[in-house]
């Protein structure tokens, strides 16, 4: 049992890896846990740093053994399952996200987070918190971060500027969460006409289900957010249904908030960048786990929900 303790040694705020792995068999291997692949020649085991993980998906043609799971869940590794991709293959259906049996995890985010939850006005008030914060990690990223500007996309251009400063100002005067469902929805459209004419992809629609690149790895990116925003929650101890912003009926509801956090940031413009460059899914995904490293997205995902939680912000 030491073996596995010592598994958790690095916290899960700085952990870099997210796997999505397709074709492939997960088993335990000399005490290790890898990923079997099928050569021409011969099979080829691929090692799995379970420490320093925090998502396993498992895609199509996949399968995971019982003691792989075992290992998986002693180092707080979720598990997902998913269409090809990462994203799922009905556009209405969700990762289902195997969270590990800990039950020693923190009580006092969860219990901080409900003392505010049945409070209408001030879950509100922590869903307009939500919305500046992203606005703020947005602005961080965009004036820092070079490959992003020599791509065009600076926090102070004009039309990027005038976007978040008309967006900051509607927050405040939202009344209700179905108001600023739709102010975000506005925003996030600017953004993507944005993001689409730095790209050259004047013709871009967004549809979760359409098959075009920069569809396929928006949802494919905002998956990956996804991944770590549930082992932020799990890790915190909070339970994904209690969202501040989106549908309280549904089980993961409160995933898909965090997520927004830094999907706006991150993932957007990579998308429709990797798109223009015409580069491969797994080309895409590595490019969107170094950009969730170099910036700290992670992190930034657990400082703010605790934040919110222990009524810091």
């Amino acid at each position: 049992m030491e073996q596995l303790t010592d598994l958790k040694a690095i916290l899960h705020s700085k952990r870099a890896n997210i796997y999505c792995l397709e074709k492939c068999r997960v088993m335990v291997k000399g005490g290790r846990v890898v990923f079997l692949t099928v050569a021409e020649t011969e099979n080829q085991y691929w090692n799995i740093p379970i420490a320093n993980t925090t998502v396993v998906l498992l895609t199509m043609g996949t399968s995971i053994t019982q003691a792989a799971v075992r290992m998986l869940a002693s180092a707080g590794v979720l598990i997902g399952f998913s269409g090809t991709g990462g994203t799922p293959l009905i556009a209405a259906s969700e990762v289902e996200w195997l969270s590990p049996q800990s039950e020693y995890r923190p009580t006092e985010y969860v219990q901080g987070w409900m003392s505010f939850w049945f409070d209408e006005e001030k879950r509100l008030h922590v869903a307009k918190q939500f919305q500046k914060l992203r606005i703020s990690y947005l602005i961080s990223v965009w004036s820092k971060d070079s490959d992003l500007q020599s791509q065009g996309f600076y926090a102070d251009d004009m039309d990027i500027s005038n976007a978040l400063k008309s967006f900051s100002g509607k927050i405040e005067n939202a009344h209700g969460v179905g108001d600023l469902f739709q102010i975000e929805a506005q925003l996030t459209k600017k953004l993507y006409k944005i993001a689409a004419n730095r790209t050259q992809n004047k013709e871009f629609v967004r549809a979760r289900d359409a098959e075009d690149t920069a569809n396929s790895f928006l949802n494919h990116g905002n998956y990956l957010a996804y991944g770590l925003a549930a082992t932020t929650l799990w890790v915190l101890g909070i339970p994904y249904g209690f969202a501040v912003m989106h549908g309280k009926t549904r089980r993961g509801a409160l995933v898909f908030d965090v997520a927004d956090l830094v999907k706006d940031a991150l993932v957007l413009p990579w998308a429709f960048i990797c798109a223009k460059e015409q580069a491969s899914e797994q080309e895409f995904r590595q490019q969107c786990l170094q950009t969730f490293t170099r910036h700290n997205a992670l992190d930034f995902m657990f400082d703010e929900v605790k934040k919110v939680a222990l009524n810091k912000m």
